[in-house]
């Protein structure tokens, strides 16, 4: 079954907001709700950043049965993963194990606040292999020494541990690192209804579930979705692995000047009021295999577009 889901994000709102837009999907029927795990956000438009930590636990106590994830953590640099499990653990019991756990290689946006250099990805996808497989030890709630290539524990052992260990899904923007997700993940994350990603992670033997994020804007108008996203969301329109190289939002700033309206217009963000344009967009994704589907409205008016989702698109993708 094709489960659909909302985006909390961090880059845009702060924390109480983040647990009231949570409840507000659950009562809208979303089956899922993930939620961004940024430092910075990308531009200072943005305005927000918080501990995804903390509010994950808040929205665990304020939402009754919806599901919850984190898309996606980067357990490698900026937070060592024993403290990444700790607090893993510590979310699942307070969800009653309804959390996932997306985990990723990050962005140089997070995690040189830290002083550490950013190794290149290959380097940063052998650490986050590593870090997995130190957590999955932590979450038997045994006594863990491990050392590794990059990563020291010494008689480290959760007390608070959950009952059911939740799924390490794998974001992945490419084919080595989909098959790792195949290999070592539960299963797959990615943005966009990307055949590229699904494809070499199915090839590779991965059956776990497969997410995908979907940009949206809800507005009155195409025109007023086409502002909001320019205002608010331009770094979406930025090629290639540019948003994980760029160490600043400064750098974003100057990056996202060479963003024009037209770009956003004819990008991949639905910006059109009519339910079949978001319909569609569901679709691709559903057609390219996702089996866990999740739309991000772009800006700070989210009510309207919870509405539109609950009223005009939900019981239709259904």
């Amino acid at each position: 079954m094709v489960k659909f889901g909302y985006t909390l994000s961090s880059e845009e709102h702060g924390p109480n907001r983040l647990v009231d837009l949570a409840v507000q999907a659950e009562e809208a029927g979303f089956d899922f709700i993930s939620i961004s795990d940024h430092f910075h956000p990308r531009i200072s438009a943005q305005g927000e950043s918080p501990f995804v930590w903390s509010t994950l636990g808040a929205i665990a106590r304020a939402t009754d049965d919806i599901e919850i994830g984190v898309g996606v953590t980067c357990p490698i640099i900026r937070i060592h993963p024993v403290n990444v499990a700790h607090a893993v653990a510590t979310v699942q019991v307070m969800a009653d194990g309804r959390f996932t756990f997306g985990v990723g290689t990050g962005e140089n946006l997070n995690e040189h606040v830290v002083g550490e250099r950013w190794p290149e990805h290959p380097v940063r996808l052998e650490m986050l292999e590593e870090s997995m497989a130190v957590m999955r030890e932590l979450w038997t709630g045994e006594n863990v020494s491990y050392h590794g290539n990059h990563y020291t524990v010494e008689n480290a052992k959760l007390f608070t541990v959950p009952e059911t260990v939740p799924d390490i899904v794998v974001s992945a923007f490419g084919p080595m690192t989909a098959r790792m997700a195949a290999t070592e993940g539960d299963g797959l994350w990615t943005v966009g209804p990307q055949e590229s990603v699904i494809e070499p992670y199915q090839d590779s033997g991965g059956d776990g579930p497969t997410y995908t994020q979907l940009d949206v804007c809800y507005a009155e108008t195409e025109d007023e979705a086409i502002d909001t996203v320019y205002e608010q969301w331009p770094n979406g329109a930025l090629p290639g692995e540019l948003s994980q190289e760029l160490a600043t939002p400064a750098h974003f700033e100057q990056a996202t000047q060479l963003v024009e309206k037209e770009d956003i217009a004819a990008g991949s963000t639905v910006t059109d009021p009519d339910p079949d344009a978001h319909l569609d967009s569901l679709q691709q994704a559903v057609d390219a295999g996702f089996d866990h589907i999740y739309v991000h409205q772009i800006g700070t008016d989210e009510e309207p577009a919870l509405e539109f989702y609950e009223r005009e698109v939900l019981p239709q993708i259904r």
